[in-house]
């Protein structure tokens, strides 16, 4: 394991992100966390923020665990907040939130009435600090991230197809498409570091098809690399059946299963929603990198990184809210070696992007 003492370079990474958020003297930054939070990425962000000569202040909150509940990982979906009045106005009313919390508020319910209130939102992903000195983001990766968001808007569909035996059909009519590049210096908006992706969250009954995960893709739920092959069938969002034999298909039907019963909100369906799409995207990031997994023990490891390195597809199970759809269980898969599609036209091809 990698000791996690401040070092000059991570401290100036922070203060480099910052700085692309426009943190500046005057502004108040918000530094938010919980009793699990990784101690030396707020402690980072402190430090960082009043180098930028803003106002600092912090808030660390109880971390939530819920008996009876299968172990959620990979939600984007904090729930650490539980809806306290005082702790979101505090929020709310900050020039910049840095959120490190271990899951994030990306899809916590809290995000909207914090982002009205003006803040915005940088999440730091739950990683080791050296990853995210390795991520700082460039000039190239907004007007690169931007350009993809507006070919997914303007597409009404994407195909995904594979040698391994991927064929997706997705249909973008309807959805909800963005992407994010690592920092953000707009009112009212978020973003995530490491960044560098692409996504669409679909509507209702638009992805039909198979799904093969093959030998060397990634099941970040598990931070595991995949050694045999899993097939997905895919009919109207819905996974249907999950066949391949081993430990990787035996690990996915066990964990997907266990969330059935245990979805609260509109849209239920009898607990079937983990088995449902959440988003569909590809990754940017020429700086990240597929392998890198395999050089961190999975404590030490978020697996943003893999999100987002050049040229996977990322197919994810779990809530849309675009679908109204509402589960903590997810999956996300970055698959290598696809072409993709918008409109016919190719944007990866064979897992190069184009």
């Amino acid at each position: 394991m990698l000791q996690e003492t401040i070092e000059p370079a991570w401290l100036d990474a922070f203060e480099a992100v910052l700085g692309r958020c426009s943190v500046g003297k005057g502004d108040t930054v918000a530094v938010l966390g919980e009793s699990q939070s990784r101690p030396v990425l707020p402690e980072l962000a402190r430090l960082a923020a009043a180098r930028r000569g803003a106002q600092v202040f912090s808030i660390v909150l109880p971390s939530v665990f819920t008996a009876g509940m299968p172990v959620a990982r990979s939600t984007g979906a904090s729930p650490v907040l539980r809806q306290i009045a005082p702790v979101i106005s505090a929020l709310a009313g900050s020039t910049l939130v840095v959120d490190c919390t271990v899951e994030g508020l990306m899809h916590a319910p809290e995000l909207p009435a914090i982002l009205k209130g003006g803040a915005r939102v940088l999440y730091v992903s739950n990683e080791h600090p050296e990853a995210l000195a390795r991520l700082v983001p460039d000039d190239t990766l907004e007007p690169l991230v931007k350009d993809h968001v507006k070919r997914l808007r303007a597409a009404r569909e994407m195909r995904v197809t594979s040698p391994a035996g991927t064929d997706l059909t997705i249909s973008l009519q309807g959805a909800a498409c963005g992407g994010n590049w690592g920092y953000t210096s707009r009112p009212g908006t978020m973003t995530h570091w490491p960044g560098g992706i692409a996504l669409a969250f679909p509507a209702a009954g638009s992805v039909n098809g198979a799904l093969v995960l093959a030998e060397g893709d990634v099941n970040l739920t598990f931070k595991r690399y995949l050694e045999k092959p899993v097939t997905l069938r895919v009919e109207n969002d819905y996974v249907t059946r999950i066949e391949g034999s081993g430990l990787d298909a035996d690990l996915m039907r066990s964990y997907i299963a266990a969330w059935e019963g245990h979805e609260a909100g509109p849209g239920s369906h009898s607990g079937r929603n983990a088995y449902a799409v959440s988003h569909v995207g590809y990754g940017l990031n020429h700086a990240a990198r597929w392998d890198s997994m395999a050089l961190y023990d999975k404590r030490d490891f978020n697996g943003t990184e893999l999100r987002a390195f050049a040229g996977n597809f990322l197919y994810s199970t779990g809530a849309n809210e675009v679908a109204g759809r509402h589960t903590l269980g997810h999956f996300d898969l970055p698959l290598r070696q696809c072409t993709i599609r918008l409109d016919g036209a190719v944007v990866v091809d064979a897992g190069k992007l184009l």
